[in-house]
């Protein structure tokens, strides 16, 4: 009985990405302030993460193929996340303001 409860499944881990996924979609549209906004967004791609190395151990366990494009996912979104911080930085200097509403000029 106690070891069926430790036993820990893909499901559990498809579970526990998808409710840190829907985390960090809720505090995106939420939230109104840059920063969380970038915070919530890295939930959302530890999420995709998550599920890359969880299909990789359990479905083909022999190739790292998951592990390897979680890798280069985690590099790409850590340079995505340092292009925006430069931006907003630079947007910050011109309104004085992290308010996402007061970047209104931005709407195509």
């Amino acid at each position: 009985m106690v070891n069926n409860l430790f036993n820990i499944s893909l499901y559990h881990y498809l579970i526990f990405s998808l409710v840190l996924f829907l985390i960090g979609m809720f505090g995106a549209i939420v939230s109104k302030h840059v920063i969380k906004i970038l915070i919530c967004l890295e939930f959302m791609l530890t999420a995709v993460n998550v599920n890359f190395i969880a299909f990789s151990a359990y479905c083909d366990s022999s190739t790292l193929k998951g592990f390897v494009f979680s890798l280069f996912y985690t590099s790409v979104g850590a340079v995505e996340i340092a292009v925006a911080l430069v931006i907003f930085y630079l947007m910050f200097r011109e309104k004085k303001s992290i308010n996402i509403e007061n970047y209104t000029e931005l709407k195509g």
